[in-house]
Formats: structure tokens, sequence, C-alpha cells
């Protein structure tokens, strides 16, 4: 595709501060739903303050080539509540995160150096863009239920308790949070921000394509909020889209509660036993990770017309996510992975800068001490950033697609294995060994380069014309 910035591109410094903004707004929601999905107290502002780290370490490692931004990685999320449900004491959950980012990451440096010494050929040969085009539209795909999700709820919520009983006694009992909006004004405001970004990126002059999201995210903002207003003057809590009250006595500055001050509290308390434990729990979900890995940075090799798994090299991108999920694991507790809303914002704007992500990634440090700040991106309301991440997700699959473009698909061995992705992945095949999981991004990968492998040897079929 055509780039309004390459990857070298240095673009002024006010406009670098607004596409950086822009990224920072399009990881945002994801990066600290992770904390908050996990509880156990971790800090949302030192998962933020860990991205911004820890994508500044794949940003070296990769010889600031690869324009992508680290957010906290959702696959490790029943890991993460396997080392604190496993810990004797909260702080020892704190340590025991720590310790399994580093096996996650350990898996990733050994992966990294196998493909160093074999080189990244074979990857092709497994992974043809028959199989690697449909697998990065699943991942487009799969979250398309997460944007609709979004688009229909609102940020004011009430807690919802679900208990199960079994022969009279209480089984299990878990918390959902409902939005008490109206699911109709939320997909107001959420539609809102999607024909906003679409007008922009379709008939915007230059700086309105470069920044699509900021003026859609800004309508939609404003829309929520007069609805909120209105509902907070009529006392109708359908109209109450956006929680203002979390503005109320908070300090302007704060250090965020890195998770290393937690952990060095609970070291003491970890045994053997635990240890094994959280290398059960990382180690083979790190595996699984490889896979979306190879995926995104196809994708964005796409996006950014150049081969990243050849230049910097898949031993370099590698290494960056292994040692970044570490280091941003030390300060925000969550392991960090390649962010597809990172790659749809450089597909959608054009902009690959790298010098745009370096500015993100320290804007991400430097907002997670400012409290006023932190907490109004945390007052987005949930529709507002669905109406964004239906264009972001969307990219995402699309590219997928435009990578089998000159797939002959009339060839019967070509279809079955982009159906069996397509189908195996949209439908939502996932399996469970224990505490690891393997997601349905990477059993439609598995099932496809399984279904390549065996229709591969058949020849191609010749047309034959009436």
């Amino acid at each position: 595709m055509k780039l309004a910035y390459d990857i070298k591109d240095k673009p002024k410094f006010g406009q670098l501060i607004i596409f950086a903004f822009q990224q920072l707004l399009a990881i945002l929601a994801a990066t600290i739903a992770v904390p908050a999905i996990v509880g156990n107290g971790m800090s949302q502002s030192a998962a933020l303050f860990g991205a911004g780290v820890g994508t500044i370490v794949y940003l070296l490692f990769t010889k600031f080539r690869s324009p992508v931004f680290l957010g906290s990685s959702f696959a490790f999320l029943s890991s993460m509540g396997a080392a604190f449900a496993g810990a004797v004491s909260a702080e020892a959950g704190y340590a025991g995160i720590i310790l399994g980012a580093i096996f996650a990451g350990l898996v990733y440096v050994v992966i990294a150096i196998i493909v160093k010494v074999a080189g990244v050929k074979w990857i092709d040969k497994i992974m043809p863009a028959v199989v690697i085009g449909p697998t990065v539209s699943i991942i487009g795909l799969s979250l398309a239920g997460n944007a609709i999700g979004d688009l229909k709820a609102g940020k004011v919520t009430e807690a919802v308790t679900t208990e199960v009983f079994k022969n009279g006694a209480l089984a299990s009992s878990s918390v959902d949070y409902v939005s008490l909006a109206s699911p109709y004004v939320c997909i107001i405001c959420g539609l809102v921000t999607l024909f906003t970004v679409i007008i922009c990126s379709v008939f915007g002059k230059k700086m309105a394509k470069l920044i699509p999201f900021i003026i859609g995210i800004l309508a939609g903002y404003a829309v929520a909020s007069i609805f909120t207003v209105i509902g907070i003057k009529t006392d109708n809590i359908a109209l109450q889209v956006i929680d203002f009250s979390v503005f109320s006595g908070m300090k302007p500055f704060a250090v965020p509660d890195f998770t290393f001050i937690n952990a060095a509290k609970g070291i003491k308390a970890i045994d053997g036993q635990y240890i094994a434990t959280i290398a059960v729990a990382y180690a083979p979900v790190a595996f699984v990770v490889f896979a979306e890995h190879i995926a995104d940075h196809k994708n964005l090799s796409s996006v950014v017309n150049k081969d990243l798994l050849e230049d910097p090299g898949l031993h370099r991108t590698l290494l960056g996510d292994g040692v970044g999920s570490m280091v941003g694991a030390v300060f925000g507790g969550c392991p960090n992975t390649t962010y597809g809303e990172s790659v749809g914002c450089v597909a959608i704007t054009g902009n690959a800068s790298i010098v745009t992500i370096l500015c993100t990634a320290v804007m991400a440090m430097v907002i997670s001490f400012f409290n006023p700040f932190v907490v109004f991106l945390s007052t987005i309301p949930n529709c507002v950033m669905g109406g964004v991440c239906i264009t972001l997700y969307g990219f995402i699959a699309v590219s997928g697609l435009k990578m089998i473009q000159k797939v002959d698909l009339d060839q019967n061995k070509n279809l079955f294995v982009v159906a069996v992705i397509l189908i195996a992945g949209i439908g939502g095949l996932s399996l469970s060994f224990g505490k690891v999981t393997l997601t349905e991004i990477a059993c439609a990968l598995i099932l496809g380069i399984i279904t390549n492998i065996i229709v591969s040897k058949k020849k191609d079929e010749v047309a034959v014309e009436e």
C-alpha cells in the first residue's frame, strides 16, 4: 500500500505528538483491560508504563525497523490467573506473574536462536500465502464480537453476580459488569465515531487522513457527553454513557503501582512447586502465541511493503517481543505482544514512521504518572472505542484477504486450505489441555498447515476448456 510516512520518515514535532496520541488511543483500551480483568489489585497505569517500556525494548532489538506497538497480551490471562490462584499471598502472586513472563520470554529467545540458525525459508514453506492470509483474516474476524459488544455498551455499569448451585450447594460464582446505558444510545455514539473515522479517511485533507481516530473519538465522546449530561439532569440512567464521577477527588500526579514493588515483598514465599506451576502455566502459551507473532508480522509486512521476517529478521522480532515482555511485566505485570490495533492504525493512516511508535511508547510512560489524563482516557466509553475497533479489526481481516488475491482458488487444494482455516477460526475452535488453551487462531493455523501439507503434493489442476 502507499504510505504517507515510511518507516524512516520523521513527521514534524507537532504532527508527531498528534500521531503518537492517536496510536495511544488505538491500543489503550486493550492494554489497560488485561490488568482490569485479572484483578488482584493490578494497576492499569503500571500496565501502560510497562507497555511503553516493552515497546522501546522491541524497537531496540529490531533496530527501529518494525513499526508496531506492544501492549498487554490477552493470551496469558489464564496464566496470570493461575499465578495468583496458586500463590500463598497477593505479593507472591505478583512475583509469580513476573517469573511467568520470564519463562514465556525465554521460550521466545530459544525459538529466536533456532530461527537464527535455521533461517526463515521453512516458514514460507509451511505457511505460504494460502495459509497465512486467511489466518491473518481470522485475527480480525475473531475480534469482531468484541467490537460489536463494545458498540452497545457504555462506561456506567453495575455488577451482576451469577451463582451456580449443584446438589444444593454453591459450586461457583462469577461477576459480570453490565452496561446501564441504553444500547441504542450507545450504538448512536459508536456510529458517530465510526462514520467520522470513515469520512475523515476517505474525504479528509492530508492531516484529517492521518488522524481520523482522534477526530472520530472526540466526536463520539462529545455526543456521549451530551447524552450523559441530559441523563444526569433528567435522572435517566439509560442516557448516562460516561461515568464522570471518577474525576472527583483524584490527585494530579501519582506513581503507578509497579509490579516489582509488590513482588519484592512476596518473593520469599515462592517455593519449587509454585515455580513449576508457573512454568507449566506460561511456557506452553508462548509457543501458541509464536504462531500469532508470525501472522502479525506477515500482516505488518504487507502494510509497510517490506518483509520484516527478512529485515530486521524474525529472530530479532522474536527477541524484541520476548525480552520486551519480560521487561514490561517487571513494571506492569502483563506479558506484551504486538498489537493488531497498532497494525490497523498504521494501515488506515498510512503512517509507518518508527519515530511515531517510539514517541507513543514514551508518551504511554509519561501519561501513566499523570492521573487526570489516565482517568480521562479510561472514561472513553466502550461504544466509542467499539466504533473505532470496527475499522481497526476490519482492516486486519481485509489485509489477510488481500494476501490470497494471487492464490488460485479455482484449485481445490487451495480452496480447502482457506476453507478449513476460515471455518475453524470463525467457528471458534479452541482446545484446552489443563491450563493451556490453544486459541481459535492457533487451532485454525495448525489445521491449515496440516491441510496444506496433505494437499501440497497434488499438482495444479489444468483447466479444461469446452
